[in-house]
């Protein structure tokens, strides 16, 4: 036989019982690392303060419940933990694994924390509006004043139990605020978001008046860099996010308007330029917003030197309508649940369940709390001699602090 074909079968060989010696190593490891044997148990106590994230990591193959009093808290391979009660909790956890169960138990010790928390806003992000009516006096713009002017602005507006109200114009255009510690997500509602909502006495339909509802995301600071990251954004499934009539990856772009241009008057009164500021959305729609009497400064932030600028995000169905069908009174109507400025504050539908946060594929998310929330104008609409739709915010907080 050939020495080049005898060399070629021998490296062949011996290359396939190495692979097969390799397999059945890689096997066996396997087996011992799923077994679970190297595992020690839960640690006889945990300690953590109030609104702090007690993260338990055991690194346990098979399936794993948490409970608390025999209530399942969590199915998680890890449990992220926090409460805003000092307290001190049992805890159990079952793994089920190769066909064995094993049952381990400990207990939390939740203490008061060292400082004090604030259940209001502690610090603003982001602030970056649509174009609208109010834009550039709430809050006010001044000759020379960049973004982040601006972002001081809203947080004067926004941090601490005596805020004052912002704007953030028509679709898409949002605000990004924070508090000083996690909101976290237990029970039922968990925080409020304020807005300047109102139910009118003469609106022909239950629950309407003047509201606007914004979208809200919710970010727990997972690697507590004290920032909101791109990854760590989850929208609020409101009332509407599931229906037919909620557009998602919505994207909308505003062209700076030639402020000396001649202005085209409309038919009413209060229709300074119809052709204002132009608008155009990935749906194909293409018009302008409308300047209007009662407001003559520019509607386009003038710290945006860009000469168009872009929002993507869910758009809801419109929901102002005139009533009166004469132009003279018109009624927004106010969704179930899960907005922003869409009930006035003192109701139930403007507090939120971090429960309902959700994925980018619209799956339900088990978040232990929120450190950030975004807000922006969830419409595109204009309402008559109202104006554009356009999402206030006036505050917010945490429901579980006192």
């Amino acid at each position: 036989m050939d020495k080049n074909i005898l060399k070629i079968l021998k490296t062949t060989f011996f290359a396939f019982l190495l692979i097969g010696i390799i397999g059945c190593k890689s096997d066996n490891d396997e087996e011992v690392n799923n077994d679970n044997s190297s595992f020690e148990g839960l640690k006889e106590n945990y300690t953590i303060d109030r609104f702090k994230v007690l993260n338990i990591a055991p690194k346990l193959n098979g399936k794993l419940t948490w409970s608390i009093n025999d209530s399942i808290i969590s199915e998680n391979s890890e449990l992220d933990f926090i409460s805003p009660v000092v307290k001190i909790y049992p805890l159990k956890l079952k793994v089920e694994n190769n066909g064995t169960v094993k049952t381990y138990t400990s207990s939390i010790s939740v203490n008061h924390e060292a400082g004090t928390y604030s259940k209001y806003i502690s610090n603003v992000f982001d602030f970056r509006p649509a174009v609208g009516q109010f834009i550039n006096e709430i809050p006010e713009y001044l000759s020379g004043n960049t973004a982040n002017d601006m972002i001081e602005k809203a947080k004067e507006s926004l941090v601490g139990g005596n805020s004052t109200m912002i704007t953030l114009g028509g679709y898409g255009g949002y605000v990004v605020f924070g508090f000083d510690h996690t909101i976290p997500n237990m029970n039922g509602r968990d925080f409020k978001v304020l807005g300047n909502a109102f139910f009118g006495n003469e609106a022909n339909q239950p629950r309407s008046g003047s509201c606007e509802p914004g979208i809200i995301m919710v970010a727990y600071d997972r690697n507590k860099n004290g920032k909101p990251d791109d990854n760590e954004w989850y929208e609020i499934a409101g009332s509407e996010y599931f229906k037919n009539t909620t557009a998602k990856n919505y994207s909308i772009t505003y062209f700076k308007p030639n402020e000396n241009k001649p202005p085209v008057p409309g038919t009413e009164f209060w229709q300074t330029d119809v052709e204002y500021i132009k608008w155009q959305d990935t749906l194909g729609n293409v018009g302008f917003k409308t300047r209007n009497t009662f407001h003559a400064q520019s509607y386009y932030p003038l710290w945006i030197n860009d000469t168009s600028y872009s929002f993507t995000g869910t758009r809801l169905q419109s929901n102002f309508y005139d009533q009166s069908g004469t132009g003279a009174y018109w009624v927004g109507k106010s969704y179930d649940y899960g907005y922003a400025d869409n009930a006035p504050n003192n109701d139930e539908a403007s507090n939120i369940d971090i429960s309902w946060a959700v994925d980018q594929n619209g799956n339900y998310v088990k978040l232990p709390g929120i450190d950030f929330v975004k807000v922006y104008t969830g419409t595109n609409q204009e309402a008559g001699w109202l104006g554009e739709v356009s999402t206030e915010v006036a505050g917010a907080y945490d429901l579980h602090l006192n």
